[in-house]
Formats: structure tokens, C-alpha cells, sequence
């Protein structure tokens, strides 16, 4: 298997440190406010190499959740995400924690990702990020400042090992950011901060440096190291984590153990709207119940996902919506009419397992889902495989794709344009008029906006061709 190492900036092969048990840790949600489908699409990837990882070893995947210390900007000012979320929403930070982690895993679930081995929360494990910060601050990587305990950036030679001397020099120059009047140096970070002193926060905790609550980057690396030892297999997340969470993370946890950090690095890459990225910061991201109102099931998306390999950008549309939607239904019914056909008789022959070995090539060749889905419909339109072959492949790349490819459903209509809805209504009223000449010109009209009509006993159904 080969991986697309973000640190070596190629695919390197994979070798676990132990191959009875492959090692991964994933940046999870900041639980202050509704997951968009752009982080959505980062959880996705990480499932299918979850999935295919599975197929070969035994696999200990950890994610942690965000309750605490994510603040809304990079260089360790402004407020914590969660209490942002409080204030907004005048409930607690526990609360809305809560609530945006449960609406998380409900989305989670219904993109048919699998679980993680473990979920580990930010703020049961506060203890682990205190140790952390105690053995960083008695090995020298520490100061104090008003605000909190930093790490300083410039005793750790290995600083740019995953973004470049180039980047970290552009840092230096203050590219990026702000050097503050207490900071040592532009990329030095919070490991610990303290409560403001004019007002309690909700969230906040003893330490050895006075009360607070940890630093966002610390809270990764105690709890990845605790469940996976000091040096992991893979950790993965999105492409915006690597010039700062990532960076910070190596920085902190190799200071800590002397021991390298992660072997391979796996990121994904943005899903961007027309107008650019998705962001909830700035108010422009979709959420997944707002494709399930728009009449998309959630695996249409997981669908229109998989057609874009995870480390090139994907652009949302509605019109890529719909035509997800479509294949996915007609792969489906493809899926299904393999396994009536095959009744009872269903068995892994030399055909069926040369189709498999196919796919897995695919997946194996960094991730590769677009050419994994396109062998899918090459083998159900295969005209040299029985139905039953097809559908002992179809059930072995389902463990993959989890695209529910046997399931048959009622699935709830697209939405149809007003102008297409406004002809189908005086195409009725033409028909219960006996006026078939008019009918039969709406019917044209209307399909030559792309939409199809078919007259049922319960009526007119239209749909998009």
C-alpha cells in the first residue's frame, strides 16, 4: 500500500511499526458549531483508508473531539471557539459541546463512516496535557508570559520538518503573524492559557501555572500519544492543520520523547464553493442537513465525494449533487438486479477475485476512490461475469465504498426548478381539460428543460433525465 506522505512530499509504501496493529489518529470536530460538508469530506477520506486498512491489519484509530481550547484565531488570540459558541447560542460551553458533538456523530453515522476505536475528549484528558506541558517546561521548551505558558519554537531544530524552511522563514519575516510585544518569536504557541482575570470562564482548571485551560495544539499530542505511544503509524486531517496544528503538534510531542512523532502524514484537501472556501467564519458552508432538506440522501454526497481524489480540491454544485444522486440510484439498482438474478448462489470465483484485486489496487495506490468506483461499474456492466460474480464483487467493494449498494428505497424526489414545476401544473390542468394537444406540448417543453414526465394512476411523476 502507498501513501502520499505530506512530510516526504511523495507516495511513500506503507510499513506499520508493528503490522499486528496499524496505528491513526484523526483531528475530529471543534463541537461549537454544526459540521459543514467540507469537514465532512475530510472524515469521508479518513474512512476509506480507515475501511482499507482493515482489509490487512488490525487498526487502533483514535479521534479526539474539541471542547475546549480551539481559539478562533491562529496565533493564540481572541476568545475560545466554545465560548464563542455559548455566548451566541446563551447556553453553556458544556452544553453546546454536547449538542454540536451528538448533530456531529448523527452525520458521522449517516455517511456510513466508521467509528473510531476511540474517542477521546479535550477536556477529560486535561491531566495528560498538564504532564505534557511539565515535561516541555523541564526540558527547557517553555516561557511564561501574561496570557500563558508558550512553547518556544526556536529550541527545536526540526521546526519545518513538515512545511518547508521557506514557510517558517516567511513566518519569521511576519508574513503571517503578528509578533506580540511578549512573544519571543512569530511562531512560538500557547500550551497553556490562563482565565482572563476580569471574568470567570466556563471552562477552566488548577495547574501548576495558575488556573486556565490548555492550548489547542497540546490537547492533540497528549491524547494521541497516550492512546498510541509516542510515535504513531499515520495521522491525518485536513490540509489547513499542517502550517500550524501539525507543525506545533511534531514540535511539542518530538521536544517531549526525543522519539519522531508520526511516520506518515495523510491530509485532505479543501471542498471549495464557487466563491471559494467553505468556512463557517465566514458564514458561506452547507451543512448536510441542508442537502437531506434539499432531498439528497447522505450517501449521495459520500457518492460525489468518491469521485474526486481526496488531495485535489472538489467543487460543490448542485448540479454535481444531482448527477451523484442519479448514478448512485442506477448503480444501485444495477447491485440489485445482480443479486435477484444470482439468487442463493452467490461465491468468490477466479473472475470475481481478479475484479477484487482490482479495486484494491485503486485503493491501495494512495486512496485512489475515483478509479476504485470507476472498476465498480466496469465490473457490474461486465458482459464476462455472471450475475452472481458480480454480486460476490459488488459485496467486497461495498465494504469500501459503503455506499449501500443492495439497499432498495423509496428515495424522497430531487427538488424541481419553479419553471419546471409551474409547466407540470398547467400540463395538468391541460389533462383533466381532456386538451391533449397542449398536454403533449408541455410535456415537450418540459422536457426540453431536462426533466422527464411519466403519468402514473396516482398521476404525473416528473424526473430529472
Amino acid at each position: 500500500m502507498y501513501l502520499y506522505n505530506t512530510a516526504t512530499h511523495h507516495k511513500d509504501e506503507f510499513k506499520p511499526q508493528n503490522p499486528a496493529q496499524v496505528t491513526m489518529y484523526c483531528c475530529g470536530p471543534t463541537v461549537y458549531n454544526y459540521a459543514h460538508i467540507g469537514n465532512l469530506r475530510t472524515y469521508i477520506f479518513e474512512d476509506l483508508l480507515a475501511r482499507t486498512l482493515r482489509l490487512q491489519y488490525s487498526l487502533k484509530h483514535v479521534m479526539n473531539i474539541t471542547d475546549v481550547g480551539h481559539l478562533v484565531s491562529d496565533s493564540d488570540e481572541g476568545e475560545d471557539k466554545m465560548e464563542v459558541g455559548a455566548a451566541r447560542e446563551g447556553k453553556s460551553a458544556w452544553d453546546i459541546a454536547k449538542f454540536y458533538e451528538e448533530k456531529f456523530w448523527q452525520d458521522y453515522d449517516a455517511l456510513h463512516c466508521s467509528r473510531p476505536t476511540v474517542i477521546s475528549r479535550a477536556t477529560q484528558h486535561i491531566q495528560e496535557m498538564i504532564n505534557l506541558v511539565k515535561t516541555l517546561e523541564e526540558k527547557g521548551y517553555t516561557y511564561r508570559t501574561s496570557d500563558g505558558i508558550y512553547y518556544d519554537t526556536s529550541k527545536f531544530a526540526r521546526y519545518d520538518a513538515l512545511v518547508g524552511h521557506a514557510h517558517i522563514s516567511g513566518l519569521q519575516g511576519g508574513a503571517r503573524v503578528e509578533l506580540s510585544d511578549e512573544k519571543r518569536n512569530p511562531t512560538d504557541f500557547a500550551l497553556w492559557k490562563f482565565s482572563p482575570k476580569d471574568k470567570k470562564r466556563q471552562m477552566e482548571w488548577d495547574s501548576p501555572w495558575g488556573v486556565g485551560f490548555p492550548g489547542w495544539h497540546i490537547e492533540c499530542s497528549a491524547m494521541a500519544m497516550k492512546y498510541l505511544g509516542h510515535t504513531l503509524d499515520i495521522h491525518c486531517g485536513g490540509v489547513d492543520h499542517v502550517t500550524i496544528h501539525h507543525t506545533n503538534e511534531i514540535a511539542q510531542s518530538e521536544a517531549a520523547t526525543g522519539q519522531k512523532y508520526v511516520n506518515y502524514w495523510v491530509h485532505g484537501e479543501f471542498l471549495i464553493l464557487r466563491s471559494g472556501k467553505m468556512s463557517k467564519s465566514g458564514g458561506t458552508f452547507v451543512t448536510l442537513e441542508v442537502l437531506k432538506e434539499k432531498g439528497y440522501e447522505p450517501l449521495a454526497y459520500r457518492y460525489f465525494c468518491l469521485g474526486a481524489h481526496y488531495r485535489t480540491q472538489l467543487e460543490f454544485s448542485y448540479e454535481s449533487m444531482d448527477s451523484a444522486a442519479k448514478s448512485l440510484k442506477n448503480l444501485r439498482a444495477l447491485a440489485c438486479q445482480a443479486k435477484e438474478q444470482a439468487g442463493a448462489k452467490i461465491e468468490e470465483t477466479e473472475k470475481s477475485r481478479t475484479w477484487k484485486e482490482k479495486f484494491m489496487a485503486a485503493m491501495q495506490d494512495d486512496l485512489n476512490a475515483p478509479k476504485a468506483l470507476a472498476i465498480t461499474w466496469e465490473a457490474v456492466r461486465a458482459g464476462d461475469l455472471s450475475a452472481a460474480e458480480k454480486t460476490d464483487f459488488l459485496q467486497f467493494a461495498d465494504t469500501i465504498l459503503a455506499l449501500d449498494l443492495f439497499k432498495v428505497t423509496q428515495e424522497k424526489p430531487l427538488p424541481i426548478p419553479a419553471q419546471v414545476q409551474a409547466l407540470l401544473d398547467q400540463r395538468k390542468a391541460a389533462r383533466a381539460a381532456k386538451d391533449w394537444a397542449a398536454s403533449d406540448a408541455l410535456r415537450a417543453q418540459i422536457n426540453q428543460a431536462g426533466y422527464e414526465v411519466k403519468d402514473t394512476p396516482q398521476g404525473q411523476v416528473a424526473c430529472k433525465k
